[in-house]
């Protein structure tokens, strides 16, 4: 047997690997998914001058997540999810891109979403109902 076909082999292989890897790579996840924190489909953006709350929907879950207009210095931040019948789920900190994300089951539910950056807020109502 030939060596350099031996040698070959395995790196013919290995480049195959690296090329599909580099493509699933590259290749979106899902048309709304991708770059996103939260799992499923985009239901919802909540847009207000300092920023905007994504809101998510996927397996009876809601997700949302409250993303800065400007990044830049620390900033307080917060984002909260409530299905209806239930008490919120929030987050709130310092930071200086994005909160979040916050997940909650919601079933068949309604929820009300809010976020904030600074001074600046935006409440949904009640959604997705």
């Amino acid at each position: 047997m030939d060596r350099g076909a031996t040698r070959r082999r395995p790196t013919a292989a290995l480049a195959v690997l690296i090329t599909s890897a580099l493509l699933a790579l590259t290749a979106p996840a899902g048309a709304e998914a991708a770059g996103s924190p939260c799992p499923g489909r985009k239901a919802r953006t909540l847009t207000f001058s300092a920023g905007a709350v994504h809101v998510y929907r996927g397996n009876g879950s809601v997700c949302a997540f409250t993303l800065r207009a400007r990044p830049g210095t620390r900033t307080r931040m917060s984002v909260s999810v409530q299905a209806r019948g239930h008490r919120a789920v929030r987050q709130e900190g310092s930071r200086t891109r994005r909160i979040g994300p916050v997940d909650v089951y919601a079933g068949h539910r309604c929820v009300w979403v809010e976020g904030s950056v600074g001074p600046a807020a935006v409440s949904s109502g009640w959604i997705l109902c």
